[in-house]
């Protein structure tokens, strides 16, 4: 539990971090938010962060209060309040309190909080051993109805799909889009690997422009390993040499088992394990350090 929430420009205890009911964020989904990973005090990748913040409240027309460099700062020091080495920052801008109708003007003030946390999204063992999926049967949102790229408060149709995974006793479920394609899954950017290249979708069959999805993509430039933005297909999925998931919770973990079909040797391959280790290596150094 933390120490402090920073809620509207204050740090407030867990038991004062209220907001109100009639919040549009709470009411309608109507806001914006960021996940962000901190290495031994070092804010992982916190500039693409808030531009992509910044980005996706732009685009819903959504105007924050303040600029980059005091969001920056506020989110140091809710780390700060809460002596953060390791762990997680949720960032959340939502519309603010307005009425029972949807008309986003009758929301007078933004509502912003920061929430600084540890994290363990799957267990180390599944680094090692691999995850099982399935195809969920809940489609991705068509991109012309929401943009992918806009990290909204709306994950009903990931929550869907998760749902879906968690009654099949599996932790994640993976989405397609309407046509067909291989999108995400309910968290995560999705990579697969045949013949040493690598191949992740594009946003534009409703998958999220990662951020840990980017540094992956960087570092493989690195180690000369072909990459390439394309649609994939199921029969892809069970023809690759291997499969993993990327995202700020889960780093890079791999995918040996899709509806109980074995991917590639059934075991985590030799690239995501090379793409791990040098990830875990640039996790501490890339970023903004701060001192507690």
């Amino acid at each position: 539990m933390p120490k402090k929430i920073f809620l509207n420009g204050k740090l407030v205890s867990p038991k004062e971090a209220n907001i109100s009911i009639f919040d549009h964020g709470v009411l309608y989904g109507d806001g914006v938010f960021e996940g962000i990973r901190v290495y031994q005090k070092n804010v992982f990748a916190l500039k693409e962060h808030i531009d992509r913040l910044y980005a996706s409240a732009r685009a819903i027309e959504l105007k924050i209060p303040y600029g980059k460099t005091r969001m920056t700062e506020n989110v140091i020091k809710t780390l700060r309040a809460n002596a953060i080495i390791d762990g997680y920052i949720r960032l959340v801008v939502t519309r603010g309190p307005g009425d029972l109708g949807l008309d986003p003007r009758k929301c007078y003030s933004p509502t912003i909080f920061i929430i600084a946390d540890r994290i363990t999204l799957y267990p180390e063992e599944l680094y090692q051993k691999g995850l099982s999926l399935i195809i969920s049967k809940t489609r991705r949102n068509h991109p012309s109805s929401l943009n992918p790229n806009i990290k909204s408060l709306n994950y009903l149709n990931n929550i869907l799909a998760k749902i879906e995974a968690i009654k099949s006793g599996v932790p994640e479920a993976l989405m397609l889009s309407v046509a067909g394609e291989v999108a995400e899954c309910t968290g995560e950017n999705v990579f697969i690997a045949k013949n040493g290249a690598l191949f992740t979708p594009p946003a534009s069959v409703g998958a999220l422009d990662g951020i840990t999805q980017r540094k992956v993509l960087e570092l493989a430039g690195r180690l000369r390993i072909k990459t390439a933005k394309k649609k994939i297909y199921e029969k892809d999925i069970y023809a690759a040499d291997e499969m993993f998931l990327t995202g700020t919770a889960a780093e890079i973990v791999p995918v040996v088992r899709v509806n109980r079909r074995k991917i590639g040797r059934g075991v985590p391959g030799p690239i995501m394990k090379k793409l791990l280790l040098s990830f875990r290596q640039i996790t501490a150094l890339y970023g903004r350090k701060y001192k507690v």
